[in-house]
């Protein structure tokens, strides 16, 4: 729970507030702007709600803050009813889950809803208001881990719905050597005609990214909008095993046809498939500059 005590000083006066636990992962920023900026190296909130639309996004950034550092002076009335609409609907049959883990640094995990079974991406915390939900939606068929880092509480969901879990073999450690699919090499995986696994090694060595019935990229910590840059990027800062080979596997990537680019950690981006291609041109080409 957020401290009162811990309240930033750079927060506006009123009822939400951020306190000095925030890891900066940007959550709270990208789920309800209107409220949530970035102050230093911490969000702080800058503008209260003023209506409805703006408080239950709030109460969700609250409840998907991976380390609770949002907290309300007043109890909030309505909090069960924020709880209801996780997973939120992104688009289609594609929904963010919220309840981001800080075993993740706060990575986004997402579920697809499909017909031959759910597809949960990345793995959130493990709590009975989400684990409910998803139920009710159908349950989960696979988890789908993009790599080693935001794989949180895969093993409880895994307990708990009995999904096989999919990872690269280059990304299993000690945690995740019980995962019942271990991709290996480089070539293309298609679990289902609608699912296509891409390897895309740089930011870790065995990552990989979901291609959704060829239009929705789960992109990990691949891939991801730029708010400053106004681009799509990949990021040198938080390349953990080869530069080289995270921009090759841009240029890779780029070869295939998508308009939703969803990520771990980042902003989504959504366009036509002709800008989004001009895009990837011009992240590689920034890439190759970095």
């Amino acid at each position: 729970m957020a401290n009162i005590n811990r309240r930033r000083t750079e927060n506006i006066n009123g009822n939400f507030y951020v306190d000095s636990t925030c890891i900066d992962c940007d959550t709270c920023r990208w789920m309800a702007p209107e409220v949530f900026g970035r102050s230093g190296e911490q969000s702080a909130v800058y503008h209260q709600p003023t209506n409805e639309t703006e408080e239950m996004r709030s109460l969700a950034a609250l409840l998907s803050c991976p380390t609770s550092s949002i907290g309300t002076v007043e109890k909030p009335k309505n909090i069960k009813e924020v709880q209801q609409q996780l997973p939120a609907l992104v688009t289609e049959n594609v929904y963010h889950c919220g309840y981001h883990s800080e075993k993740s640094y706060g990575a986004a995990s997402y579920l697809i809803v499909r017909p031959e079974g759910n597809v949960l991406v990345d793995s959130p915390r493990f709590v009975p208001p989400l684990v409910k939900n998803i139920e009710a939606m159908g349950g989960i068929r696979y988890l789908y881990l993009t790599h080693r880092d935001d794989v949180a509480d895969h093993q409880r969901y895994r307990d708990h719905f009995g999904c096989d879990r999919i990872l690269h073999a280059d990304e299993i450690n000690a945690g995740t050597r019980s995962v019942e699919i271990q991709l290996s090499g480089s070539e293309p995986h298609q679990i289902a005609d609608d699912l296509l696994i891409i390897s895309v090694p740089g930011h870790t060595k065995g990552h990989t990214v979901l291609l959704y019935n060829n239009k929705f990229l789960f992109s990990g910590d691949h891939l991801d909008w730029s708010q400053s840059l106004q681009q799509l990027v990949g990021s040198p800062e938080v390349c953990w095993y080869s530069w080289p080979e995270q921009i090759k596997s841009m240029q890779n990537l780029a070869n295939y046809d998508f308009e939703w680019v969803l990520p771990g950690h980042g902003r989504r981006y959504n366009a036509d498939r002709q800008t989004m291609r001009e895009q990837m041109q011009q992240c590689i080409a920034w890439m190759l500059d970095a």
